[in-house]
C-alpha cells in the first residue's frame, strides 16, 4: 500500500517556440506551453532574460503528500553528456544551488507538484541539456529539457564564427578553445549550430573544435585545398580528438547582445592602448569579436573602417558589399593582429545596458 501511495510519475511540459520576456522578474517567470515529449524537448530564451524549465509531478489518484521526503535534483549535462554539473538540489525545505547558477536559480513551487526550475539572467553558457530528477526513496524518474539561447527577436538563433588567436591557426586545445570563445563574449558552438551556419552559407577551410569535443569544418564550395574538388559540400569531420593534446581553431557561437556596439569617432588613429582608453573615457569598453559578429549578423551593422578589438585584432563589419568594402560578400573582414603600438586604426566600442 505504501508503495502504491508513494509512486510518483513525472511529466514534463515544454515549449517548442516560447521566448522569455527580457523584462520578466523572479516573481513573473515565463510560462511554457505544452508540447510532445521526446528528443526535441526544447525551451528558448534570450540572453539576459529569465526562463522557466518546466518539470511537474503528477501523483497517482490525485493524492498529494507535500514535499516531505521528496528530493528534487537539477543538473546540466556536458555537450557529450559524459559529465553532470549540479545546478540545484532540494530536499524538503533545504535547497542549494551550485557554481555559476548560485543565486540565479530557484524552484518555482507554484504548488506541491511543481518542480520547475527558474533561471534568472540567462547567459550563453547556460545553453545545453538539463536533467530534472525526482527521488522519493523508492522511484527515480528522470526527464530532460534543452535550453537554447536565441538571437534577437525575428532570428531563430545567433551567429557562428571561426576564431584563432594571435599565435595563428591550430594553436588551441579544447580547454583553451573554450576560454578563447568566452573571452570574445561567446561559447564553443555545437554541431547543430555549425550545421545551421553551413546551411546558411558558412564556408571555412580551417578545422575547429565543437562543444562535443569533435573537430569539423564547413565547406559550401568544394575545392582542392579544402578536401578536394570531388568531395561534396558539407561538414568535414576529423572526429573526436584529444582535448588536451590536439590543437585546432574553434567555432564560437554568440547571440544578440544587451547593449550598444559602435564605432567611436576620433580625430586621430590610435594605438591599441589608446583605443582601449578611448572607449573607457566614453563610458564603454573596447568591443569583443563576438560582439562585432552579433552586431553584424543580427543587426546588420555596416562600417568600412578597420578598428581595434579587445583581443588585439583589427576587423571591420560589412553587411552591404561594395567596392573597396568586401565587394563580393557580406562578412566581418579580418585585417590581422598588428603591432599594438601601431597608430593606424580606429576602435569599436561596446556599452552594455545598465
Amino acid at each position: 500500500m505504501r508503495a502504491l501511495l508513494c509512486t510518483i510519475l513525472l511529466s514534463l511540459t515544454l515549449a517548442s517556440s516560447v521566448y522569455s520576456d527580457t523584462d520578466s522578474t523572479a516573481s513573473a517567470p515565463v510560462d511554457a506551453a505544452e508540447t510532445e515529449l521526446g528528443d526535441q524537448n526544447r525551451v528558448f530564451a534570450r540572453r539576459g532574460s529569465n526562463i522557466t524549465l518546466p518539470c511537474r509531478l503528477h501523483r497517482q489518484h490525485g493524492m498529494s503528500f507535500g514535499r516531505v521526503g521528496i528530493r528534487i535534483k537539477w543538473t546540466k549535462l556536458s555537450a557529450d553528456e559524459s559529465l553532470e554539473e549540479d545546478v540545484l538540489v532540494s530536499m524538503g525545505f533545504h535547497k542549494k544551488s551550485y557554481g555559476s547558477f548560485l543565486g540565479r536559480v530557484r524552484l518555482l513551487e507554484a504548488d506541491d507538484d511543481d518542480a520547475s526550475l527558474l533561471i534568472n539572467d540567462v547567459s550563453l553558457d547556460d545553453m545545453g541539456k538539463f536533467r530534472c530528477e525526482v527521488i522519493d526513496g523508492m522511484d527515480d524518474v528522470i526527464h530532460e529539457v534543452t535550453l537554447e539561447v536565441q538571437g534577437s527577436v525575428g532570428y531563430s538563433d545567433g551567429v557562428v564564427f571561426p576564431y584563432s588567436p594571435r599565435l595563428g591557426r591550430y594553436n588551441l586545445n579544447f580547454h583553451h578553445a573554450e576560454q578563447a570563445c568566452l573571452d570574445q563574449d561567446s561559447v564553443v558552438a555545437s554541431f547543430d549550430q555549425l550545421y545551421k551556419a553551413w546551411r546558411s552559407g558558412l564556408d571555412w577551410c580551417n578545422a575547429g573544435w565543437l562543444n562535443d569535443g569533435s573537430v569539423q569544418y564547413p565547406i559550401t564550395n568544394p575545392r582542392q585545398a579544402c578536401g578536394g574538388v570531388n568531395s561534396g559540400a558539407g561538414l568535414r569531420s576529423y572526429g573526436q580528438r584529444d582535448k588536451s593534446k590536439s590543437r585546432y581553431d574553434v567555432f564560437c557561437f554568440t547571440s544578440a547582445v544587451n547593449g550598444r556596439f559602435y564605432w567611436l569617432v576620433q580625430p586621430d588613429k590610435l594605438t591599441f592602448n589608446e583605443a582601449a582608453q578611448a572607449c573607457q573615457d566614453d563610458g564603454a569598453e573596447i568591443a569583443k569579436v563576438g560582439q562585432m559578429y552579433a552586431a553584424w549578423k543580427l543587426n546588420g551593422y555596416d562600417r568600412c573602417d578597420s578598428g581595434w578589438l579587445a583581443d588585439g585584432s583589427v576587423r571591420y563589419p560589412i553587411s552591404r558589399p561594395r567596392r573597396n568594402c568586401s565587394p563580393t560578400e557580406a562578412a566581418v573582414r579580418f585585417v590581422g593582429f598588428p603591432d599594438k603600438k601601431q597608430k593606424l586604426f580606429g576602435v569599436y566600442c561596446f556599452k552594455g545596458q545598465q
